[in-house]
């Protein structure tokens, strides 16, 4: 999980918590992917739209977003309040591919094996790139999002600990177990597929309880529809 982290902690965007610029939402990288990307299934009829993929320093394919609903943007208009009162209604569904324990490209170092927590880690962090608490003085900002950022890692880590519940919800229509967080900022949920890949999902505004998720037939469709 360790590259996992790095890779996004190195990701233009994340510490400014601005919407993803449209030049970055190319599709070239997501059709570069050795994996299939998942997004909600066809209950959900809302706007779709491409975020950005993660590449390894070899410039593989590791991870990407896609979002659902309304794009999002720095959440600083309250602090608390929940689902009722969040202006934008989202749920963004991370893909991780699931990679076990490999040598670098290069040849010189060894890449940790992704897990479950990497997703969950990439899906608490992405809530956080929207996420800023109106109290806060903006030159706090980076502060605040370190010291977070490092409590979304430590949580990750620690699936099976008080802070996740356990919550089914339907994979390619078949019924799977997540792990389930909610916080004053939104909800994170990560689990797995059987077909390679981790999932994680982060959203405000729309509940999780309702979702389903699919394996996207055409990537492309989320390209033109953003």
């Amino acid at each position: 999980m360790e590259t996992t982290r790095q890779a996004v902690a190195q990701a233009p965007g994340a510490e400014s918590g601005q919407q993803v610029p449209s030049a970055r939402r190319t599709v070239d990288g997501y059709l570069r992917a050795p994996f299939p990307w998942y997004g909600l299934d066809e209950e959900f009829s809302g706007p779709r739209w491409l975020m950005r993929v993660g590449m390894a320093a070899d410039g593989a394919v590791e991870h990407g977003s896609v979002g659902h609903g309304d794009e999002p943007s720095v959440r600083n208009e309250h602090t608390a309040g929940g689902d009722k009162d969040a202006k934008e209604k989202f749920a963004v569904v991370v893909t991780v591919a699931a990679n076990p324990v490999r040598h670098s490209a290069d040849g010189t170092g060894v890449l940790e094996a992704t897990s479950v927590s990497s997703a969950a880690w990439l899906a608490g962090v992405g809530l956080l790139s929207f996420t800023w608490p109106g109290q806060m003085d903006h030159s706090l900002r980076d502060d605040w999002l370190e010291q977070q950022t490092e409590t979304a890692w430590v949580l990750a880590d620690d699936l099976d600990g008080p802070h996740w519940s356990t919550l089914s919800l339907p994979v390619d229509g078949a019924p799977t177990t997540f792990h389930y967080r909610e916080s004053e900022f939104g909800w994170v949920l990560a689990g797995s597929t059987e077909r390679g890949v981790h999932l994680g999902a982060y959203g405000r505004g729309m509940s999780a309880y309702g979702l389903g998720f699919a394996a996207i037939k055409d990537i492309t469709a989320y390209a033109q529809a953003g």
